[in-house]
Parts: structure tokens; sequence; C-alpha cells
């Protein structure tokens, strides 16, 4: 990347690490358990540190995520979500209490064999910085047997000993550090070429850049080949040579994809009618919506929302 370009990269890339984690609980868990995530809505991502043992996070239409002792597990859009342990579904008794500003959860009947942090991450320049609505479903950092994630690990075991502690200010200490980590890992993952992000990849090229920025900002818009090359400033051939180039398809094609994703992206992580987001991403109704949505994932619109109207148990 040329070092204009490169350095209007990095313009674009701080205000998305003006960040603001919370860490709501602190889980031991063994037996038979499973942990619901509602969403937090718009500009809330969620997050998972485990610290021992292993888990497996589930989203209806997306692969089932296993996450081991020293991973991290970063949700950007704050999709609703199940949390589960290894062994088979059912109900093992949750004890919980509150210490320092942080709940502390614990199986009754089942000693522990897994522990792991969970919270939310406040983005708090979501509308204004289009990188945001570019971030995947779900990052996640695989820190064991990773000597060049070594700084990661300790700030994952740093938090938890902090939290472990239980002294007056912990939970802000914590924050702090999390801060840090995730900055660190947002950070890492944009700037990895090999991420196969097609949308960052886009906006790492200035001519591509100006019209994802367009399409995000105006998604309902009836889009044509014209318009984007207006806003490229360069010809519909050029246009379509650097969506080739840099994503790999077509700016038709990729405004398509993008539609779907952002609608699965806002039924997963806020409350929203279908109705209304229908209308935002660029579909004539809830019902072409709603066929998309059970083509692309094999489920419909309202069984992206796991527990919905529901708290964490």
């Amino acid at each position: 990347m040329p070092r204009a370009e490169a350095a209007e990269w990095l313009k674009a890339m701080v205000p998305l690490f003006k960040i603001r984690p919370v860490i709501d609980d602190s889980c031991r868990f063994g037996g038979s358990w499973e942990s619901l995530h509602a969403p937090n809505g718009r500009g809330w991502a969620q997050f998972h540190m485990v610290t021992r043992g292993s888990c497996v996070v589930e989203r209806p239409g997306l692969s089932s995520q296993r996450l081991e002792t020293g991973d991290i597990l970063l949700l950007p859009h704050g999709d609703s979500h199940v949390v589960r342990g290894q062994a088979s579904r059912g109900a093992t008794r949750i004890s919980s209490n509150m210490r320092n500003g942080v709940r502390h959860r614990a199986t009754v009947d089942a000693e522990a064999d897994t522990e792991f942090l969970c919270g939310r991450l406040l983005f708090e320049t979501s509308a204004a910085n289009p990188l945001i609505a570019a971030l995947p479903d779900e990052i996640v950092l695989h820190t064991a047997g990773e000597p060049i994630l070594e700084r990661f690990r300790h700030l994952l075991t740093d938090i938890r000993d902090e939290l472990d502690a239980g002294r007056v200010g912990s939970e802000m200490v914590a924050a702090d550090l999390a801060r840090a980590l995730f900055v660190m890992m947002l950070r890492d993952h944009l700037a990895d070429d090999a991420s196969g992000n097609n949308t960052v990849s886009l906006l790492r090229d200035r001519t591509t850049a100006r019209v994802v920025s367009a399409i995000l900002n105006d998604l309902a818009r009836d889009w044509t080949l014209d318009e984007m090359a207006a806003v490229a400033i360069s010809s519909r051939a050029t246009l379509v040579r650097a969506f080739r180039k840099h994503a790999g398809t077509t700016p038709m094609t990729f405004l398509s994809n993008l539609r779907l994703t952002t609608a699965r992206k806002r039924l997963a992580g806020t409350s929203d009618s279908i109705a209304k987001i229908a209308g935002e991403v660029g579909y004539a109704s809830e019902g072409a919506l709603s066929k998309a949505i059970m083509r692309k994932y094999g489920v419909r619109p309202g069984a992206l929302r796991i527990g919905e109207a529901a708290n964490e148990f």
C-alpha cells in the first residue's frame, strides 16, 4: 500500500479504537450448563475470554465456535448467542453473587472445569466509522502455544487475577486492561492482509473505499453501477476491476451480499423490527428479506434472535 494511502487508512482506523469495555461475569462452570446472551443493541459488541477448560458458542445460521483455554472471542455486532459446556445439554443449577461490580457465577451441583470472563464492548463512534460495520461476525484469537501472542496471554491472566483478588477498584483495573487487549486485537485484525475480510480490503483502496463508505451510509438506496462509478470518480470498468482485485467480486454482487450480512447482524444484535431492518438495508418488504435470510442462513429472521426478550440466567 502506498505511504499516502497507508496514512489515510491509519487515520480512518483511529476512531475505531475509542472503546469502552464492561466486564459483566466471571464464570466457573462444570457439568451440563448453558448461558444465554441476548443482543445488546447497536454499537455494543460482546466478548468471552476462556482462562481454563473449553466451551462452545452457538448462533443460528452460523457455524458453532469451540473455545479453548487462552481463546478470546469478540462478536463485534453484539449477536445473541448461547455458550454451552462440552457435556450433554442440561440444566445444572448456577449460583451468582455480585462482587465489586462483577457478577460471579458458578455451577452448584458440579465441580468447575471451565472458567471464562464475559462482557460487552461499546464502540463509541459506531455511527461514524464504516470500519465497524465492516468487521466480521466474529474475531477469534487463539493464544495457546503461540509465542508471538504472549502479550495477549499476559493481559488475559492479569484481568483474571485482578477480578479474583476482589480488591476495591478491581473492575476498573480489569476494564482498562481489557481495553488495551481489544485495541491490540482489533488493530492486528485490521492490519492483517490475510484476514479474508473483503470489506476491509476494499476500504484500504482509495477508489473502492469511497464506494463502500457511500453504500454503508445509504444501503436502502437503489444503487446502480453508474452511481457507484461516479462516487468512485472512475469509469465503470475501472471500478469493476478494482472490486475484483480487492474482493474477488463485482460491485453489484458485493452490494447484494453486504445488504444480507448487514441484515443478519442487525437481526442478531438489535431488537429492531424485521420490517424496519428490511427497509434500512434495501429490501422491498419484510417478506423479501425473510426469503433471502432463509436462502442464505437456513433459518427465518426471528430465529437469529436467541433470547431476544430474555436476560442471561
